[in-house]
């Protein structure tokens, strides 16, 4: 079953004093409706985006590490859900329960597991091949007269 990255954004100046404990309730309800419904992979929060370190492969080959994280943005990831859905809608019900209980915007993305990339390179070469024009064929395979 494909998982899924439910990740919520905070504001650059987000006030964390203004958490209410109702809405920490929401969220830990949330929290114990994804376990119960088995869908919920992993949970966290993270720290603030200035404590982030960004990493920055040079031309000699030797990697940067800077201060600060990656994109200069007004909003960045303050937490996230790792959820095991069925499909993208599956998904997008919770992550759409845990925009409400965060009250925060977020986004919604597919793990890439192997099987799916295999999935994608195939459906890839397929759509590849089917491209192909073969010199006296026809799009249906016949030869053209």
């Amino acid at each position: 079953m494909p998982q899924y990255l439910v990740a919520n954004y905070l504001p650059d100046d987000f006030d964390p004093s203004a958490v209410t404990e109702a809405m920490i309730e929401e969220i830990h309800a949330l929290n114990r409706e994804m376990i119960a419904a088995g869908v919920r992979k992993f949970a966290c929060g993270i720290s603030p985006a200035g404590s982030a370190k960004t990493l920055r492969t040079q031309p000699d080959g030797k990697v940067l590490v800077t201060d600060g994280p990656y994109t200069e943005t007004k909003e960045h990831m303050g937490g996230f859900w790792i959820l095991e859905c069925a499909d993208i809608d599956e998904a997008l019900a919770w992550a759409k329960k845990g925009a409400i209980a965060c009250d925060v915007a977020g986004e919604v993305r597919e793990l890439l597991s192997s099987r799916t990339r295999m999935q994608q390179r195939n459906s890839l070469a397929a759509a590849r091949w089917r491209r192909v024009v073969v010199p006296g064929a026809c799009r249906d395979g016949t030869e053209a007269r």
